[in-house]
This record gives structure tokens, sequence and C-alpha cells, in this order.
């Protein structure tokens, strides 16, 4: 999978700093809302939220922001509607919501869990809880982010199943991981088992780092590209305009 989008300029036009590894990911996440269509994205974290601004702005203009409770938003915060419960549900359970969760650990097959590290019934640590996850995987299709790649988050096996991988998902109507973005790339599931792949590169990684921070075997094409850069309007949006104060770099600092 190409990260192709049309009128791609080289990042950091004239006058601007090249795109940093923070901005990189805002793109590689605004990406799993490219031609969603009016859907209702769900970002959980902060460069997925950007991301998802992003997107709006930009080549997904259709796309439905809330403020997390009961409103839709524009992409500057702005109020454009109500989102009264009973609407939100339909569109939880009926396929027309794109989350883009966090991951404490997600296995090849994209199980993913936030609930505890360890056995269930004397866990070493106690995490979120499954909360929504099980549903928002079986309902709408479901991204993740992760923002510190490790073989701690990339497991052989999660310790319990809460976002439902392709290994679990018999039958489920809506079921569809688009994407995993971490810090050193991007990845899908587009191999025969449905086993996690490199889809991307950021810049300035490379494979055998990737590698080497993940548990298990990844399906690796011979010729992985490169994260698309931001285009030069891109970056003036996220710098200027989504996030001024570069709140992003708290996230990857790189």
């Amino acid at each position: 999978m190409t990260e192709s989008g049309g009128g791609v300029a080289e990042a950091g036009g004239a006058g601007s700093a090249p795109a940093t590894r923070a901005e990189t990911c805002v793109i590689a996440c605004a990406e799993a809302w490219r031609d969603a269509g009016e859907v209702l994205a769900s970002p959980m974290g902060l460069i997925p939220s950007i991301g998802a601004r992003l997107a709006r702005l930009t080549f997904a203009p259709d796309l439905l922001l809330t403020d997390g409770e009961a409103l839709l938003v524009t992409a500057d915060g702005t109020v454009e509607g109500w989102l009264p419960y009973r609407q939100h549900l339909a569109l939880v359970t009926g396929g027309r919501r794109h989350v883009m969760m966090g991951a404490s650990q997600i296995d090849r097959y994209g199980n993913q869990n936030i609930s505890c590290i360890g056995d269930w019934e004397r866990p070493k640590r106690q995490l979120l809880g499954v909360r929504g996850a099980p549903v928002n995987t079986l309902n709408n299709p479901t991204s993740y982010w992760v923002p510190r790649h490790s073989r701690r988050v990339f497991v052989e096996k999660v310790d319990l199943v809460c976002g439902v991988g392709h290994d679990h998902a018999a039958g489920a109507r809506y079921h569809r991981i688009p994407r995993v973005v971490s810090d050193l790339g991007v990845f899908d599931f587009a191999t025969p088992d449905r086993s996690m792949r490199l889809a991307s590169l950021h810049p300035g990684v490379t494979v055998e780092q990737v590698e080497e921070a993940t548990s298990f075997d990844l399906a690796v094409p011979d010729d992985v590209p490169s994260t698309r850069p931001p285009t030069a309007e891109e970056l003036r949006l996220i710098r200027e305009v989504i996030d001024p104060d570069n709140t992003r770099a708290r996230e990857v600092g790189a």
C-alpha cells in the first residue's frame, strides 16, 4: 500500500522546516479517513485527532467530527449540529463510524488489548478495561495508533482480546482494520492470512528497526515505500491552524 495522495509537494516548501516525524504520523493517521465519505471520525489520541481535522480540511470534507460527547463540530470546533445518543448508536453499530484507537498490545492479526497485562485473574498491571473495543471492532472500521513502537506493544499474542482481530472476526459484517500507524511506519493486513504487513516506512526508519521492535514476524514486501510526506499546504494547516502550539511533539518528539 503506497501512501499516495493527489498533489503531493515536497514537504516543507520554501521558507519552512522539513516535516518532523510527528507530522509524518499526522499524515499517516489522516490517510485512514481518505475516501471515507460521510462517516463519523472517532480519533482517540492527540496525533489521530490532528489527523482527522486535517483530513476534514483537505481531502475528506464530508467527514463528521464530534466534541466527544453530543455535538457535531467543524475542524476548528465550531458547533454545526447535534448528535443525539440514539443516532450515535446507529452510527456505531451500522458501520458508519471509523475509530482510531490506541493499543497497549496488538498482535499479528490485529487483536488489541487495553485491559490488563498478564493473566486476567491475576494481572501484572491493570489498564483501562475492555471498554467499547469489542463493539467498535465488530461494528465499524477500527484503526490503531501506537506512539511508541516496541516489542511490548507489538506482541505475538495479546494477553486479553479487547479489540477483535481478523482471526476472531468470522461473520462480523462491518469488521475492518484499515491500518495501524506507529512512530516507525504504517501497517495493514493485506496478506492471504490477514496477518500484519509493513505497508510503509516513515522517513529515516529502516525495515530492520521495525523488525527489531516487533515480537512477531511481519510480512515485508520486497520494496517498502515511504510514508507520503505532507504537502506544503498540509504543513501550513498543521503548524498554523490546527496545532500552532506544536503539542504533537509531546507524543512523537522526533
